[in-house]
């Protein structure tokens, strides 16, 4: 079971690099950690499980976080309209892309990182993602808003990417310009 321990913080060396492609059809390894992310999200945000565990609630992760320098992530969660989102996913890429910005109004968070980050982080109000799901099966995701939001955060930890790597340095607060606030 994954556990806060398994995570890596700021400053190790896997959340700064560009991850490697995984090979499709995908190998036992990699689909079992898949599996395991997606348990450590559906933990994560089980009030009870969480607290016994100490663990931090999650929509996202990506292997680097754990120190698996792999194109591999990890969605869960519940839209506000009861959506569910959840997917273990291979080589995710983005392809297409709006326009129009899109933000966090209350800002990003990161499960790899331990302090709190003030700032905008400016994204895409509408992704296309492609990838492999786990079991070898090509996806197409038309994604806005939150999800959005999220699949834009977590494809960033594969390119060594952090979300504060975005925020504007001069003006953490400043809007996005053509941007959209996300509750």
């Amino acid at each position: 079971m994954i556990t806060m321990k398994d995570i890596v913080r700021e400053g190790h060396p896997s959340l700064t690099k560009e991850a490697k492609e995984v090979s499709i059809p995908l190998s036992p390894e990699d689909k079992q950690l898949l599996k395991e992310m997606i348990t450590f999200l559906k933990n994560s945000q089980d009030e009870e499980i969480a607290t016994k565990y100490k663990l931090r609630a999650g929509v996202g992760l990506a292997a680097p976080q754990l120190g698996i320098e792999k194109r591999l992530i990890a969605i869960h969660f519940e839209d506000v309209d009861g959506k569910l989102y959840s997917y273990g996913l291979a080589n995710p890429k983005i392809i297409s892309h709006s326009v129009e910005g899109a933000y966090l109004a209350a800002g990003e968070g990161c499960l790899s990182v331990d302090r709190p980050v003030e700032g905008y982080v400016p994204r895409h109000r509408r992704v296309t993602v492609t990838a492999v799901d786990m079991d070898d099966n090509p996806v197409k995701l038309r994604l806005k808003g939150y999800p959005a939001i999220v699949f834009q955060h977590e494809i960033d930890h594969l390119n060594g990417i952090m979300f504060f790597d975005r925020i504007n340095k001069e003006n953490p607060l400043k809007i996005p310009d053509n941007s959209t606030a996300i509750e």
